[in-house]
């Protein structure tokens, strides 16, 4: 039986696994575009069993909880609005709102108190609906061929997308529940790319939200839509 682990130095609220990672993880257990429904919140250090459901579906357990299931999303397609350029998105980091304190302040991807964070501060694009910030991924990040591993580029479309879902006013608590995302090519470590976010819709509770990891010239290398919920007791 396979299993996987989310360290603690890859957490995003301050005792929990990161959910786009987490869920970059599994997703490694299948081919192509992979949705990923998180059920509980992600334990850090701690094996967790991976039950693959053939070629595709899977779900992670710890012990008798479960805290992911995935399945195989042939059919994800989502609509990438026009790209940000890096000068664009340098000059959106600026106005990035998230806090230096808090649930989320140590966030590996968006954590302003941590000094080896991705730094995806993505801050609204002036006259556009959607957030971005530039991203150059870290030598660590790289597989054998210098390529971003698919669990970190995962961990990098998930943050952004609450920023594009509350540009202005208050930060309230919204959570990650589901992420589906497809890698369209390879992301190559130590050069600067650009991460976006969009909102899609709203529906009660629910938060939807694009993102997408764009390369200098623009060109789509990964995209996602994640679904967030606000919890009713925060």
């Amino acid at each position: 039986m396979a299993e996987i682990i989310v360290p603690s130095r890859f957490n995003g609220p301050l005792d929990c696994g990161q959910g786009g990672y987490t869920a970059g993880l599994a997703a490694g257990f299948l081919a192509g575009a992979v949705e990923i429904s998180l059920r509980r919140p992600v334990p850090l250090n701690t094996p967790l069993e991976v039950a693959r459901g053939g070629a595709r579906s899977v779900r992670v357990l710890d012990g008798d909880v479960l805290i992911a299931e995935g399945r195989r999303a042939p059919d994800f397609e989502l609509e990438v609005p026009a790209p940000v350029s890096r000068d664009e998105a340098r000059r959106a980091r600026e106005d990035y709102r998230g806090l230096a304190h808090g649930l989320f302040s140590r966030c590996f991807v968006c954590g302003r108190a941590r000094d080896d964070a991705f730094g995806v501060f993505a801050g609204p694009v002036e006259g556009r609906e959607l957030v971005a910030s530039p991203w150059t991924p870290p030598d660590w990040t790289a597989d054998s061929k210098g390529h971003v591993l698919p669990e970190f580029l995962w961990a990098a479309l998930d943050c952004p997308t609450y920023f594009a879902l509350y540009p202005s006013g208050e930060l309230p608590l919204s959570v990650l529940a589901r992420l589906t995302a497809r890698v369209d090519a390879p992301v190559a470590v130590g050069e600067e790319h650009v991460v976006i976010a969009w909102p899609l819709e709203a529906e009660g509770r629910k938060r939807h939200a694009g993102a997408a990891v764009l390369s200098a010239e623009g060109e789509t290398l990964a995209v996602a839509h994640a679904l967030l919920i606000e919890p009713r007791d925060p």
